[in-house]
C-alpha cells in the first residue's frame, strides 16, 4: 500500500469516528436535519428540479405515461372452486363423543 493511500484511510477513519461521535451525542437533531433535507430534496425533484428546461431554445416535448397490459392469447382457463375461507366444521370419524361427557 502506498502512503498517500494510507493518509487517505486514516484521514477516512477519523472523519467517519467524528460522524459517529457527532451521530452518538446528537442524534436527535441529526435525524430532525436529515428529514428537513431530504424534505426539500423530494419538493425540488417533484417539482421538476430533475428535468431538463431547454432543448437548444425549444421546449422538450411531453411525452404522456403510457400502460401497456399484455393479454393472454387463446381459450381462458376454467374457473377453479371458489376459495371458501370458512370450510364448514366436520367431526372426524374418530372422534369419541364420550370421552369427555359420561352417561
Amino acid at each position: 500500500m502506498q502512503t498517500w493511500q494510507i493518509k487517505a484511510l486514516e484521514l477516512e477513519a477519523s472523519a467517519l469516528k467524528y460522524v459517529d461521535g457527532f451521530v452518538h451525542e446528537h442524534a436527535l437533531w441529526f435525524l430532525i436535519g436529515i428529514i428537513y433535507l431530504l424534505t426539500a430534496l423530494l419538493v425540488w425533484v417533484l417539482s421538476g428540479g430533475l428535468r431538463r428546461k431547454l432543448l437548444r431554445g425549444k421546449h422538450m416535448p411531453h411525452v404522456p405515461p403510457v400502460i401497456v397490459v399484455q393479454l393472454p392469447v387463446g381459450r381462458p382457463t376454467p374457473p377453479s372452486e371458489p376459495f371458501d375461507p370458512f370450510p364448514p366444521f366436520h367431526v372426524s370419524p374418530d372422534y369419541d363423543h364420550h370421552d369427555y361427557y359420561p352417561d
